[in-house]
């Protein structure tokens, strides 16, 4: 299994950025390998029920400048359904679901703008304050 690039980002505002390959939703911890693992060779132990939200990346940076797009191109369809994600901290996010269920531990969220760095996310129900079907 080929290794994903994450950003784990914890309920307490914490981050780890590194590498997984056994990270899956129904499980309640998985292992990370940090970013700067130059300095680490075992991996860090992340318990799922602490976290916002484990995001999968196109690179650990990202871009401090782009304006993550929060509506449709003219013409544009999504897999599922269209969504608005707003968490506990503020944060809002949009994009699409095709599993949504508050009843659920957790849900796994596709952003909109397709020149965002996260390529898609898994979000902690826990730690969101509401849904919005759009």
């Amino acid at each position: 299994m080929e290794a994903s690039k994450i950003v784990a980002r914890f309920l307490d505002g914490k981050m780890v950025k590194g590498y997984t390959q056994n990270f899956f939703p129904n499980r309640p911890v998985f292992h990370v390998l940090p970013m700067d693992a130059a300095s680490r060779t075992e991996p860090v132990e992340i318990q799922v029920n602490e976290l916002k939200a484990v995001f999968f990346v196109r690179d650990f940076l990202g871009n401090k400048g782009h304006d993550e797009r929060k509506g449709l191109a003219p013409g544009e369809k999504v897999q599922g359904r269209l969504i608005e994600v707003a968490f506990k901290d503020g944060e809002v996010l949009v994009g699409s679901t095709t599993g949504y269920d508050p009843k659920r531990p957790g849900f796994f969220f596709f952003p909109i703008d397709p020149k965002s760095n996260n390529i898609k996310a898994y979000i902690l129900s826990s730690a969101v304050r509401g849904v919005r079907f759009l």
